[in-house]
């Protein structure tokens, strides 16, 4: 195993994204649970962190490309998605768990690929 040299933060929907998934017109989809959606969220690597504030501050700093990230997980069309995209509304929206240590069980190199989401 080897320490990597990064945090993670676990990206985690509350109650008011499940709501407007729920609501989202002509969702077909089964109408799923808060613990469903929480149950296999989006974890990002983090540069390493001396204190949590720290890395709560960098997530303020792209929130913007994470709440799209997370929307368009669910839907591509950008009409479906909530007008209010503020960084309040990210918080009101989701919950972020910070963790310091980060281990890599894999004795091969990591693969990176680009996320593409448009940036307004």
């Amino acid at each position: 195993m080897y320490f990597v040299d990064r945090s993670v933060a676990v990206i985690k929907p509350k109650a008011p994204f499940l709501a407007w998934l729920n609501a989202v017109p002509d969702n077909d989809m089964i109408e799923l649970s808060l613990d469903a959606l929480r149950a296999d969220c989006t974890v990002i690597l983090l540069p390493e962190f001396d204190e949590p504030e720290e890395a709560i501050s960098h997530i303020d700093e792209m929130y913007d490309k994470l709440f799209r990230i997370e929307l368009s997980s669910w839907y591509e069309d950008e009409a479906l998605w909530p007008q209010d995209r503020s960084l309040k509304t990210f918080w009101e929206w989701f919950d972020v768990e910070v963790h310091s240590t980060l281990l890599d069980t894999v004795d091969a190199d990591i693969m990176n690929s680009p996320v593409d989401i448009d940036e307004d």
